[in-house]
């Protein structure tokens, strides 16, 4: 059975192309339209997919009218009413009148994990903004089954007072929420800070789906400077962070049979967390585009009922031709910052060495050339990707691998890796086995070799606010704006 997996009409539209439990294709439609977290289905994407033949169920990824009703009670009347966002009259264009499954949200996330998972037995929490109303939810996988077993509503949400606060912050709301986190370091944790947090927007039950712009600390001084800000993304990360782990224990007492998680929603992409929450659980699993976008491969996998055969994360388009190994090292060598734009595009929003810019980690001054080709803040962090062999020698990594920059972790040597150290001594490590990247691995493993420095910075390969480069072209678009040498 084939099955094309749908997420638009949304944040971060997405298709996935699910055959007899063989991950085909799965993509973001920014990644063809260049318009950052695209709502909307496009003509390259659904030819890509189509590709694989006509499907014979397609799958989406929450129920529309059950998401009205939410919308009504919100009072988004204009969503509820508008009759061009039904998909079913949406995705006609492309796919006729081929039958569509309708999944909800949640449990779009919860198969997105559980099904991709190598677990026999799970416990799943899938924490984002919002579903249909579900904010979050708790479920048991055993075999092929899901059952849920507790659910949280709108318009209580960790996800929602997050982006919230991003926005109070002066940052885009369902995007630049990973800003925030790497501001966190920069900032004081402070108890006063951290409690009126807590009594104006989390213990008092307000809606912060439209944000919260009016709101203000009470005693913090206007001394001129911006450190304010810092403080406040510091201890909103605290409270997010103290907000997941009572979800993680209410979760290990609704799901006593195991101590296998599986993390879903927007909410998993926050490493900072995610580090603590694995130290907590036996073993761990998030699939690398926790997010709604990942959704799309979670309704297809929900409608096909079985463990799908997961084997890494690069399910996009193929810029064919051999891995640039010895091209990227000779640059390395030389001090270059290098892109890589080789093999199937990652599925995902963190570039993982298929569509990514890398150098030398050890270089005092490589942070700022960075900063400076991306047109990104100082205080972002970069992440290494590191031979999986050499990453516990390096890093107090929480979990045994961590193949998609899940997790922060110390490093133990700053100083002779200062261009993948954050401001607090962190990383957020990627590790790299040959049998997920053979290329990439490979390459590493020779500038190793050569300089005895087993990792390299990574970072997407792309400009801030851009979307992450997806074909050959892209490459040579950015190689000659960018002055930066991409490889293919």
């Amino acid at each position: 059975m084939r099955i094309l997996g749908i997420n638009a009409l949304n944040h971060d539209a997405a298709v996935s192309v699910l055959e007899d439990g063989e991950i085909k294709f799965s993509a973001h439609s920014e990644r063809y339209s260049r318009k950052k977290n695209d709502y909307l289905l496009n003509d390259d994407i659904m030819s890509e997919a189509l590709s694989f033949g006509k499907p014979d169920v397609v799958s989406y990824f929450e129920r529309p009218w059950l998401k009205k009703t939410r919308q009504f009670y919100a009072g988004q009347y204009d969503e509820v009413f508008r009759k061009d966002n039904t998909p079913k009259e949406y995705l006609k264009r492309w796919i006729g009148d081929t039958k569509i499954q309708y999944v909800q949200h949640h449990e779009s996330h919860a198969s997105a994990g559980y099904y991709t998972s190598k677990f026999d037995e799970a416990c799943i929490v899938v924490i984002d903004a919002i579903g249909e109303w579900e904010t979050v939810t708790v479920w048991y996988g055993n075999d092929d089954k899901l059952e849920k077993r507790w659910s949280q509503k709108y318009p209580k949400s960790i996800g929602l007072f997050y982006s919230a606060m991003t926005q109070r912050l002066g940052l885009k709301p369902q995007e630049d929420e990973y800003i925030l986190m790497g501001m966190d370091a920069w900032g004081s944790r402070d108890e006063r800070i951290k409690n009126q947090i807590y009594t104006d927007l989390v213990q008092s039950n307000i809606n912060l789906h439209r944000g919260c712009k009016w709101w203000d600390l009470d005693f913090y001084p206007d001394d001129g400077s911006e450190k304010w800000k810092f403080d406040i993304a510091s201890n909103t990360q605290w409270v997010c962070e103290e907000e997941i782990m009572k979800v993680m224990k209410k979760a290990k007492d609704i799901v006593p049979e195991t101590s296998n998680l599986v993390f879903m929603g927007g909410v998993a992409l926050n490493c900072v967390a995610n580090e603590k929450i694995a130290k907590d659980w036996d073993d761990i699993w998030i699939m690398p585009n926790p997010g709604d976008a990942g959704s799309s491969l979670g309704s297809a996998a929900r409608v096909y009922g079985k463990k799908v055969n997961w084997i890494h994360t690069f399910l996009g388009t193929d810029i064919k031709g051999s891995y640039p190994i010895k091209r990227g090292v000779d640059l390395l060598l030389d001090g270059e910052i290098v892109g890589i734009a080789s093999g199937r595009a990652e599925f995902g929003p963190r570039a993982l060495g298929n569509r990514s810019l890398i150098a030398d980690p050890r270089g005092d001054d490589i942070k700022d050339k960075v900063n400076v080709i991306k047109k990104r803040q100082k205080f972002r962090p970069f992440a290494p990707s590191v031979l999986e062999e050499h990453a516990h020698e390096i890093f107090d990594l929480p979990v045994k691998r961590a193949s998609y920059m899940q997790f922060t972790a110390k490093c133990k040597f700053p100083k002779k890796y200062p261009a993948i150290c954050h401001v607090d001594g962190t990383s957020r490590v990627q590790t790299i086995n040959r049998r997920e990247n053979r290329g990439y691995y490979d390459l590493i493993n020779k500038f190793y070799k050569k300089t005895g420095c087993p990792m390299v910075l990574n970072t997407s390969l792309n400009i801030k606010g851009q979307p992450i480069v997806n074909t050959k072209q892209d490459g040579k678009d950015f190689e000659k704006y960018y002055n930066v040498k991409v490889l293919s």
